[in-house]
């Protein structure tokens, strides 16, 4: 009997041994080895806009053995980002064309597809939209303009030069101003009358986000009548108030044009002879277009028709009573070359922006002492010398106000300039700047919010950004909430980490004045620059 036993077992032993290995050696689709080389990875860069389908791609690609990473940044960083090095991503998939089309290297991206549409569009709470006469009837942008410039419709929106929906928005009411003419020139852009609506057009601004995901948390933590967005973030936005009992935003589409993304993946041609590399864009290309992929895509709130219509479209995501009309052709605007699209920017920056004064808080505590302190001053510098920030288009204009607040254990100096493209004495300031003393976060916001009291809110969009670089060891938070709250302040505190700063004090300034905290522990460059596209 132990002998019958013996030889059962080791016969059972045998047989899953042999199976096991059968198993592991399986080629079919649904097994895959985790472990790939660094060449068989297939990397994409993509805009913020396609998060939603990362899951679905990285899965459709374990499904055909290639690993995907996928990272996201702004339309405008991606551009940048490619014309730096483009070695480091295989594929391209960003929001609209005409990003590609601002390469500096017309020959990099080859195979571009369009793959769904997103237009940009205003979102207006209901109620006012039926106040300003848009429901249910034909709007021109004009029909826009004059709500803006009679002071009863106002709005948030990302920023023009950093952001996809800020841009073209722009370039799409700038076109409409201009008249829709076939090709927009720069000598169009000269209009007096032209620069003047588009003046208006931007005062009704009330706060600028430096991407768009930041803006739609921004509206919904904030007490705003519209915003100009996506229209499938904006049809999230909806679902998502609707289910909190909240007023949804009534989706205005422009009859006389409104700016259309194609969001196209399109391959980078870093080595022709790359066949391999090829032939899984190829299969992620055909995935992003098939059936599948785009039904998952217009769930989420992306057309899959383009210059047409569509009947069919399910109500519960197009929603009608949210003003969205399938049945109806989108007029899309035709977007300017190169050249004036740059030269269009420009013009935004130097006198259609509306004109903002930033408040500079800056840590120069003890710890700040030689490394934090040089750091600080080079930044600074890059930021408001108007040559260098010209070349990420942060620069300031002359209409823009500048005030400098230092502090440790208290407040220490104020110095500022109400021209904003004339800097060199703010400057001289920060660079004889030294480090001592404790650190005190509170009582400097406060005097930052009493200074930018004194400005009108229709005139400027006021911003505050703090740098710090430890725990604040005096003052209250409990006197800025009384502040800001006694106040009725609007007015967002922007924070940048740095060394050892306590990020649970800062995030208690963002929560009470609708803001953000930045990580500078990286780098106070980085930091400043990107912070400095919120206002």
């Amino acid at each position: 009997m132990d002998d019958f036993l013996k030889k059962h077992w080791l016969f059972c032993t045998i047989i899953f041994i042999v199976i096991y290995s059968m198993i592991s050696s399986c080629s079919c689709d649904n097994v895959l080895d985790d472990n790939y080389s660094e060449d068989s990875v297939f990397r994409i860069i993509a805009s913020t806009s396609t998060k939603k389908m990362d899951d679905h791609i990285i899965k459709y690609g374990k499904k055909n053995h290639i690993k995907v990473e996928i990272e996201h940044y702004g339309d405008l960083e991606i551009v940048d980002m490619l014309n730096s090095d483009s070695s480091h991503y295989d594929a391209v998939w960003i929001s609209n064309s005409i990003w590609l089309y601002q390469l500096n290297n017309s020959y990099l991206t080859t195979d571009s597809k369009s793959i769904v549409i997103d237009p940009v569009v205003m979102g207006i709470t209901k109620s006012k939209a039926k106040e300003l006469g848009f429901v249910g009837n034909r709007v021109y942008n004009k029909d826009l303009l004059e709500s803006i410039k009679s002071g009863k419709l106002k709005y948030v929106m990302a920023s023009v030069t950093k952001t996809n929906t800020g841009a073209t928005s722009y370039l799409s009411f700038l076109n409409s101003l201009a008249g829709n003419p076939e090709v927009l020139t720069t000598d169009m852009l000269k209009s007096e009358s032209l620069k003047n609506d588009l003046k208006s057009f931007f005062k009704g601004v009330e706060r600028v986000s430096g991407d768009e995901e930041y803006l739609t948390d921004m509206f919904k933590n904030g007490d705003y009548d519209a915003m100009i967005n996506y229209e499938s973030s904006l049809i999230e936005l909806n679902q998502s108030l609707v289910k909190k009992g909240k007023e949804p935003l009534y989706l205005v589409y422009p009859v006389d044009g409104v700016a259309i993304n194609d969001m196209p993946f399109a391959y980078i041609s870093n080595d022709a002879t790359d066949t391999k590399n090829k032939e899984k864009f190829i299969k992620i290309q055909s995935y992003l277009r098939s059936d599948e992929a785009i039904n998952l895509m217009e769930k989420y709130g992306y057309r899959s028709w383009y210059g047409g219509t569509n009947k069919d479209a399910d109500k519960k995501i197009f929603n009608p009573d949210w003003g969205i009309d399938t049945t109806k052709y989108l007029k899309d605007m035709k977007y300017p070359s190169k050249k004036v699209i740059t030269e269009a920017i420009n013009l935004y920056i130097e006198a259609l922006r509306k004109p903002t004064h930033v408040v500079f808080c800056l840590d120069t505590s003890g710890s700040m002492y030689n490394r934090g302190l040089s750091e600080l001053k080079d930044a600074m510098n890059y930021i408001l010398d108007y040559k260098t920030a010209s070349k990420d288009n942060l620069q300031f204009s002359d209409k823009d106000k500048i005030t400098v607040i230092t502090f440790n254990s208290d407040v220490d100096k104020v110095f500022d300039t109400k021209y904003g493209n004339d800097t060199s004495s703010v400057i001289k300031d920060i660079d004889s700047l030294e480090a001592m003393g404790g650190t005190n976060i509170y009582d400097p916001s406060i005097e930052a919010l009493k200074i930018l009291k004194k400005d009108n809110d229709n005139e400027y969009t006021k911003t505050v950004i703090l740098m710090t670089d430890g725990y604040s060891n005096s003052g209250s938070f409990d006197d800025l909430e009384n502040y800001y709250k006694n106040n009725n302040e609007t007015v967002p505190i922007y924070s940048i980490t740095f060394g050892s700063s306590d990020d649970y004090q800062l995030k208690d300034l963002a929560k009470l004045s609708n803001a953000k905290v930045f990580d500078g522990k990286s780098g106070l460059l980085r930091a400043f620059t990107e912070v400095r596209s919120y206002n």
